[in-house]
């Protein structure tokens, strides 16, 4: 397990209160463009899906799965989304039927903060910790 802790930057110039203002009125400024951004999006993803229905619509109608145009190609394919309501009886399946790949390769970090926390001396094989300082900057 390795745990870095990187050193802070040198220390500004500009007195703190004066950078915190400053942080606050970028802050404010990315939220905006932020803002927009998402409602312009939310605008074209709309048209986008209507282009994709109507492209839908006409594989169904002559029963077809690709065409190819002036423009480029279309294709429909069937997308599968799979869940459980039940992670407890998911679990136990994954278990007996010795499955891990039926998850996602991924560690939940609260989870793992909180069990190391717990059991110090006890580390999973393999395990890699990156750790650095961050700053938080709120309102008055």
């Amino acid at each position: 397990m390795t745990d870095q802790v990187e050193a802070p930057a040198e220390a500004p110039a500009l007195p703190p209160e004066k950078l915190v203002r400053v942080y606050l009125k970028m802050k404010a400024k990315h939220d905006e463009m932020r803002v927009a951004y998402e409602t312009e999006e939310k605008k074209l993803k709309s048209q986008m899906d209507k282009v994709k229905s109507a492209l839908l619509g006409f594989c169904k109608e002559q029963n077809v799965d690709s065409v190819r145009t002036g423009e480029g190609l279309f294709y429909r394919t069937v997308k599968g989304n799979y869940w459980t309501n039940d992670w407890e009886s998911m679990h136990k399946f994954i278990v007996e039927h010795n499955a891990p790949q039926l998850l996602h390769e991924r560690i939940h970090q609260t989870n793992l903060k909180e069990f190391l926390e717990a059991n110090p001396d006890t580390l999973p094989p393999g395990l890699n910790v990156d750790s650095e300082y961050t700053i938080t900057v709120r309102r008055k």
